[in-house]
């Protein structure tokens, strides 16, 4: 089964690449690695939620959008490089969480991004991972996630 498979199977699928925000670019190739940059919760080009995590935004509404930072995520490296089959792994995850001073969840935020790669991938998809509380976002967004995959030639 290939990952868009898999996606559909969960009843999403890979989404436009969401234009940057600002002047860089969603995602670089360099040898067998693709590199994204920040993905913000993006959906149709509306955030999912504003504000802070343990605040305006709960922590289930926060997994939510790890989950779409994820797909936008895949959709930045599906543009560089054709097919998501060619993914071999998921090596890390970066996860940002805007988050008020006393919460300390932000693991469970990003596993939103994380669950949904190890589904979406397999094996392939279990990766190393950070995940950080932050004052602020870009566009008060409440989660960031960027990841490094490696893709055959």
């Amino acid at each position: 089964m290939t990952p868009e498979e898999r996606l559909a199977e969960m009843g999403l699928a890979v989404p436009e690449v969401a234009a940057p925000v600002a002047a860089y670019v969603p995602a670089v190739r360099t040898g067998a690695y693709v590199f994204t940059s920040g993905q913000l919760p993006m959906r149709s080009g509306e955030l999912l939620a504003q504000g802070k995590v343990g605040g305006e935004v709960t922590a289930e509404e926060a997994y939510a959008c790890a989950q779409q930072c994820a797909l936008n995520a895949i959709a930045a490296v599906r543009a560089q490089i054709g097919e998501l089959s060619k993914v071999k792994r998921v090596v890390k995850v970066v996860a940002f969480v805007a988050s008020t001073p006393d919460f300390t969840g932000q693991p469970g935020v990003a596993n939103g991004a994380s669950e949904l790669l190890g589904t979406v991938f397999g094996d392939a998809g279990v990766h190393a991972r950070s995940a950080v509380g932050v004052p602020v976002l870009p566009l008060d967004a409440p989660v960031e996630v960027e990841i490094l995959v490696e893709v055959e030639d």
